[in-house]
């Protein structure tokens, strides 16, 4: 079992920037061999991909409404996993989500992932 928890989400102004966390942790887990994803889900809509990496690969991937604002990123050593965001836009208001998964494939997938954090806020005012 792998566990999840994110951080780092919370109220900024149109512009600004936020930095999310995600701590993983288990028993029997190499977060390095893990892919890591980030998703959103704003009120009425359904849950998004936002971004992806596969460290394993060097292979990162972003929804085309954050590209060149947000970066994903990862320390291996702490477990933990990271979502810059900056040029923040009101649209960007959800929920984040970080996931994991043991395979490498389809990493822009959300039924793909097993592991799921119980999210955090981020809102974006004008």
């Amino acid at each position: 079992q792998v566990q999840l928890v994110e951080s780092g989400g919370g109220l900024v102004q149109a512009g600004g920037s936020l930095r999310l966390s995600c701590a993983a942790s288990g028993r029997t887990f190499t977060f390095s061999t893990y892919a890591m994803g980030w998703f959103r889900q704003a009120p009425g809509k359904e849950r998004e991909f936002v971004a992806a990496d596969v460290w394993a690969t060097g292979s990162t991937y972003y929804a085309d409404s954050v590209k060149g604002r947000f970066t994903i990123s990862r320390d291996n050593a702490k477990n933990t996993g990271y979502l810059q965001m900056n040029s923040l836009k009101p649209e960007d208001t959800a929920v984040y989500y970080c996931a994991a998964k043991s395979s490498y494939y389809s990493p822009t997938q959300i039924s793909k992932y097993n592991y799921w954090g119980q999210g955090t806020q981020v809102t974006v005012s004008s």
